[in-house]
């Protein structure tokens, strides 16, 4: 066998070197950047989960806290239809609304925001039923006699709308039903000139009517007319300089204020306000919203 010369095997040994110091240099480099691409991944992670965590935990808190306003809703009864009308309505708004919070992602803080908020107007509506319950139950000894009376012109005026009703449901049968706009939450507050929420007849200079219009991703977009009809005790419109008519269901009403708005499928809270009134008699309001395709919602109100 043929012996190597020192000389070439000294060469061959520090070419060797040559070639295998920069590959290993890169591959330590490539082994630090692993290292630290997988901190960073451990790291980015960790923090999804702890906001993941932190976000349901933000959801459950919602939830538990609208099961609480529901069972609270739940043990509030009156002895008045129209308010227990109301509190029917309401209990529906909160059922749907635990509904939607438990189907939606704890991720999406856009809507959990926005049920937070439902949850604060059915928490201030809840407040304002108490008071108004109050309120009737004292005045209950006081007003049995006009009670009485009222009563019977509520009577005539719920009778008056479950005819329109009735006509309504033949013309809503026409009519795809989840393309029809509704409204929920009508409301009317009776205002003195200082601007604050009296029940005094006497004090009244002006009426505001609330509701929200639900959303609805298939009803029609665009400007929508809503038409507002107030009824004195008597069963009388309340008339004004901005009262006007409207067609529904093929019938020329008229109407004691509206107000325009542009509709664009989202949820929509509008306000009505009825102004040049001369006076107001002690009694029952009632109140009508309507749009020339639909109606939106009933609802009263007492003055003393």
């Amino acid at each position: 066998m043929e012996r190597e010369d020192p000389l070439e095997k000294f060469e061959r040994k520090q070419a060797e070197k040559k070639t295998n110091g920069p590959l290993k240099a890169i591959m330590i480099a490539l082994a630090v950047v692993a290292v630290g691409l997988g901190a960073a991944l451990a790291y980015v992670m960790s923090t999804k989960n702890d906001l993941v965590s932190e976000l349901t935990k933000e959801k459950e808190d919602l939830t538990e806290q609208i099961e609480a306003l529901q069972a609270d809703y739940e043990g509030l009864s009156s002895d008045y239809d129209n308010i227990n009308a109301q509190l029917d309505s309401s209990r529906e708004e909160i059922a749907q609304l635990v509904e939607r919070v438990k189907k939606t992602e704890a991720t999406n803080r856009a809507k959990i925001r926005q049920y937070e908020k439902e949850l604060g107007t059915l928490r201030s509506i809840m407040r304002s039923y108490i008071v108004q319950i109050d309120s009737l139950n004292t005045l209950n000894h006081k007003l049995t006699a006009e009670a009485a009376s009222a009563r019977k012109e509520a009577a005539e005026h719920k009778k008056r709308s479950e005819e329109l009703a009735t006509e309504v449901e033949s013309l809503s049968g026409k009519v795809a039903t989840g393309s029809v706009l509704k409204a929920r939450g009508l409301s009317i507050k009776a205002y003195t000139a200082a601007d604050k929420v009296t029940d005094k007849a006497s004090r009244v200079t002006r009426l505001l009517a609330n509701l929200t219009l639900i959303e609805n991703d298939l009803a029609e977009r665009g400007p929508i007319r809503i038409y507002l009809c107030v009824f004195d005790p008597s069963g009388n419109l309340i008339t004004n300089s901005t009262s006007t008519s409207f067609t529904f269901n093929g019938q020329l009403l008229s109407a004691t204020a509206s107000r325009e708005v542009d509709y664009a499928g989202n949820e929509l809270e509008v306000g009505i306000y009825v102004n040049e009134v001369p006076a107001y008699e002690p009694g029952i309001y009632t109140v009508r919203a309507y749009t020339e395709h639909a109606a939106l919602g009933l609802s009263e109100m007492l003055l003393r």
